[in-house]
């Protein structure tokens, strides 16, 4: 009996000492996993990677050298904002200069994008030729010349300005008030120069006008007006002329060739 009370102990002590064993396996284990997914599935907020920083923002005004209009200095501030939409932009036409406050990166990119934008322009001289006809036979060939820039429009004018009477008004106490308008008669010059792969090209309007004899059927006090217009766009080389066409004066046996030829001027 003692030798079976004694191997039955050494059992149970055997059993108490497995599960001790396990138990302190299981209490290793766990926080070690524990910390595993942890790290695998939630990160730490100190672990997320840092958002990059576009640096402090600086003060700068820049002058433009060659914008003389308002809708060019404009243009350049639209470019600008589209191509720099945090950067804080603004146009001073009494400065004529454009204030920025930007991070230094956007300052540089600022100052390459006027610097490629903000050109001198090429000047131009127009001399447009028109020789006149009549009944087939040449009685003259005028020669008008104006001044345009690159990208820019020239006008032209040469002729009166006639009155015209649109209506009258009663005023109290001084009879009937003549309401008038005046219209410009002779000849008109529209023209507009961009660059055209090697070289212009050139946007016109001539407009020749002159005052009929006739009368007008809705009232014997309202002109008549002859009117022969050409518009063209067409490249144009420097120095070689170019027909743009030619206009048959109506209530008349005139007609006007028009030729024009480009100069470099600045």
């Amino acid at each position: 009996m003692k030798l079976n009370g004694d191997g039955t102990g050494r059992r149970m002590m055997s059993c108490v000492q497995l599960a001790v064993g396990l138990t302190l396996a299981l209490m290793l284990f766990l926080p070690t996993a524990g910390a595993q997914t942890q790290t695998a599935d939630q990160k730490p907020a100190d672990q997320k990677p840092a958002e990059s920083k576009a640096g402090p923002e600086t003060y700068q005004t820049i002058y433009l050298t060659n914008v003389g209009q308002q809708n060019d200095a404009n243009d350049l501030v639209t470019d600008l904002r589209n191509m720099l939409p945090k950067a804080r932009t603004y146009y001073l036409p009494s400065q004529g200069a454009i204030s920025i406050l930007a991070t230094a990166d956007e300052l540089k990119l600022a100052q390459k994008i006027l610097s490629d934008l903000d050109r001198a322009r090429t000047i131009y001289r127009l001399t447009y030729s028109i020789s006149e006809t009549e009944s087939g036979k040449s009685t003259g060939k005028q020669h008008y010349s104006l001044i345009a820039v690159s990208g820019g429009k020239a006008n032209f004018k040469l002729g009166n300005r006639v009155p015209i009477v649109t209506g009258t008004v009663e005023a109290a106490g001084a009879g009937h008030n003549s309401q008038v308008q005046y219209v410009d008669v002779g000849l008109n010059i529209e023209a507009s120069l961009e660059g055209y792969l090697d070289g212009l090209r050139l946007r016109t309007k001539v407009e020749e006008s002159s005052l009929a004899e006739d009368k007008s059927s809705l009232g014997g006090q309202d002109p008549v007006f002859h009117q022969a217009v050409l518009e063209d766009t067409s490249p144009l080389a420097q120095g070689k002329p170019l027909v743009l066409g030619s206009l048959d004066i109506p209530g008349s046996s005139r007609r006007l060739e028009i030729e024009v030829v480009s100069e470099l001027v600045q």
